[in-house]
């Protein structure tokens, strides 16, 4: 089958051409005649709490396909479901309704943000379940359901232990929702950790003797940032800063709720009543609670505000791969997977494979 595209991100490259997908994958690049618009990468999302009507924290097997299905309209073909803060039955639950083997699109495991976070920054986690770092309470969680990535606050006692723990299982470890000093942070990157969640969002803030968790992570060559370019969670400067800052190792994430591929109204986020009004997700005291908007919205508004094309596929695709450690998917390469998403001109999408299947219209 011929997509019928003018060019194609082909291993982070643009290669100008039509692509040919046989058998589930990528057969060809570089072919004539050349059609109109451009193939990536399938998107990786690796932070989405709910999607097209469904909580993650609430949904069954009806639920992940029903957000599947417009996850996968939106382009994403692989993601991780994002569970927040909430007390241990109500996580073990959610982690035995995530399904297990083949899926649409593709999930690389449970995203657990949470709840091992600082009390100073819980944005719109709830108080009464967060805790500190437990080995104990770990153990059971990992044990209940496909954990692949746990979000902590590292400055906490025991928390760079717990570090260790989760290393040693193969999950990976992210910096967020916290009050780490920069000299705290430089000690779990030091440690192994080499991402951070939803960069600036729910951390200590900037200040000139002490720049904190999100200065010393932009700083760090072997660590890659994540963020939200919704519009809302960063201004548009900061995202400059970042972009700036950080070339080759920015990863956006969604942090999409049930809100996101619907519009607005009342929904909830892990339990938290959310107000959804003109695509800004708030709990009722005002902090925000996620977002609206879908992963490719935040790679459009990453071009719009100066990102090369490439580096703005990147940050949808292989940079979030990279922190996932999933060399198989966010990249297009000749005999693997056929993950792809057609762009038109204007970055909207005209169509996605999943393992090469027929286009899900969009």
């Amino acid at each position: 089958m011929r997509l019928g595209v003018e060019a194609a991100v082909v291993e982070g490259v643009l290669v100008p051409g039509d692509v040919e997908v046989a058998d589930g994958t990528l057969a060809a690049v570089g072919l004539s005649p050349r059609g109109h618009g451009t193939a990536i990468p399938g998107l990786v999302d690796l932070q989405v709490n709910g999607f097209g009507g469904v909580d993650f924290a609430n949904a069954d097997a009806a639920g992940y396909r029903r957000a599947g299905a417009s996850l996968l309209e939106h382009g994403v073909t692989a993601y991780q479901p994002t569970l927040i803060t909430a007390p241990e039955a109500e996580l073990a639950a959610a982690l035995a309704e995530v399904p297990v083997g083949d899926a649409a699109p593709r999930i690389l495991g449970v995203h657990l943000e949470g709840p091992f976070l600082s009390p100073a920054r819980l944005g719109a986690h709830p108080p009464s379940a967060r805790r500190d770092p437990d080995p104990e309470l770990l153990a059971r969680l990992l044990a209940a359901g496909p954990v692949s990535h746990m979000t902590l606050a590292p400055e906490l006692p025991g928390a760079l232990e717990l570090v260790d723990l989760l290393h040693a299982r193969g999950v990976v470890v992210s910096c967020g929702h916290s009050d780490a000093t920069a000299g705290e942070a430089a000690r779990a990157f030091d440690r192994g950790v080499a991402t951070v969640t939803h960069l600036f969002n729910a951390m200590r803030p900037f200040a000139h003797r002490e720049p904190g968790i999100a200065v010393a992570a932009l700083t760090r060559p072997d660590v890659v940032v994540q963020a939200i370019c919704d519009g809302v969670h960063l201004a548009d400067e900061t995202v400059r800063l970042v972009l700036a800052a950080a070339a080759g190792r920015l990863a956006l994430v969604s942090d999409a709720i049930a809100a996101a591929g619907v519009g607005d109204g009342a929904y909830v986020l892990g339990g938290v009543p959310v107000e959804v009004r003109d695509g800004v997700c708030r709990r009722a005291d005002g902090a925000l609670a996620g977002s609206a908007q879908p992963l490719v919205a935040g790679m459009r508004r990453l071009y719009a505000l100066g990102a090369p094309f490439l580096e703005a596929v990147a940050a949808v695709t292989a940079a979030p791969a990279r922190i996932a450690r999933r060399p198989e998917v966010g990249v297009l390469r000749v005999g693997g997977p056929a993950d792809l998403v057609r762009l038109d001109d204007a970055l909207e999408v005209t169509a996605v494979l999943l393992a090469g299947a027929e286009p899900v219209p969009a």
